[in-house]
């Protein structure tokens, strides 16, 4: 825990001096009762005294306001928190390789129904969007909160050949920030258009930001080969940096390298580890490898839960006020239940 205004826990010595003259008061008054001649007549006349009740309000009290001096310091805690707008970008693999049959039914196959599932699980206000890649990049659905939309745009996936990666995260960027204006045109295949030049704005200043500090938005990146066109995924890992966007690499498929055949001719694919390893840790994200469809699914559960929290160092001096506002109304109760007053 730290103090955004330290200085003032020096008001804690407050407390001692308090119970300092708690213990004068009480001392006072025992010097100021009128002395009868016999005790027994005394404790005829006040019958059964309060005992330790009579110090139990004072202690609330007390506790009360040690907790007010110390919320005075503007106390911060690390805490975990929900995020308040999240965004999530599923970038997917769809190149020829991931018809291989190492993971059951297939890759693609135990992809999407992970994905599903990951989907399915998240709190109904997280927004998803769909990227899918292969030679080239597309958006096969825009960050929505619409579930079904989400799991038709996951089940629309049309196999092609070529791996761009880099690509995936690229398009992922341009669809989270839509006002960078990040050149896509290379990477979704399609000739842009010249603008009208009343439609041209000048370009702002980008300002890079420190690596995963974006903590509303995310990309998950399943691929199962290596790249074989398009911008190197170092680069694009490098973009999503300075953004403070994290990147979760998940790998499926071998990482020795295989043969694979279907429609009469055969591919070898390999699963190029050691770049999604640098693309989660250029991000400050995680890198995970699914060789099944059961870690598929481990997978996407364990990143639903680091996705839709975020650990933030918070302000509690609120927390202090109420346990302070509570100790005030306990005290109050008890001196009226046992006294009849408030005192």
């Amino acid at each position: 825990m730290s103090f955004q205004w330290p200085n003032l826990l020096w008001s804690l010595l407050a407390v001692p001096a308090l119970v300092g003259l708690y213990l004068w008061l009480l001392g006072r008054r025992k010097r100021s009762t009128v002395r009868l001649a016999s005790i027994s007549v005394a404790r005829e006349a006040l019958g059964r005294g309060p005992g330790w009740r009579r110090h139990v309000p004072p202690a609330l009290l007390l506790g009360a306001v040690t907790l007010l001096l110390f919320a005075a310091a503007r106390p911060l805690a690390v805490v975990t928190l929900p995020l308040t707008e999240r965004t999530i970008m599923l970038a997917m693999d769809v190149s020829g390789s991931m018809r291989a049959t190492d993971v059951k039914p297939n890759r693609i196959v135990a992809s999407q129904e992970a994905a599903k599932a990951f989907v399915n699980a998240l709190p109904r206000d997280v927004r998803v969007g769909i990227v899918s890649f292969a030679g080239t990049a597309a958006v096969v659905q825009a960050p929505t909160t619409s579930r079904e939309d989400i799991i038709a745009a996951i089940d629309r996936f049309q196999l092609q050949r070529g791996t761009a990666t880099g690509s995936g995260i690229v398009l992922s960027l341009a669809t989270l920030f839509p006002d960078d204006e990040i050149e896509i045109a290379q990477i979704t295949g399609q000739r842009m258009m010249p603008k009208p030049l009343s439609e041209t704005k000048p370009k702002k200043e980008f300002k890079p930001v420190e690596p995963g500090s974006y903590g509303s938005a995310a990309i998950i990146m399943l691929t199962d080969g290596q790249r074989t066109t398009g911008p190197d995924p170092l680069d694009a890992a490098k973009m999503a940096s300075q953004r403070g966007v994290r990147v979760f690499t998940v790998g499926v498929g071998t990482t020795s390298g295989e043969t694979i055949g279907f429609e009469g001719w055969s591919m070898r694919v390999r699963l190029d580890e050691e770049t999604l390893k640098q693309v989660a840790l250029l991000t400050r994200a995680e890198y995970f490898y699914a060789g099944t469809a059961q870690d598929l699914v481990k997978v996407y559960e364990s990143l639903s839960s680091k996705l839709v929290v975020e650990r933030k160092e918070t302000e509690v001096t609120a927390l202090f006020g109420l346990l302070a506002a509570a100790l005030v109304v306990a005290a109050a109760a008890l001196s009226l239940w046992w006294f009849g007053r408030v005192s």
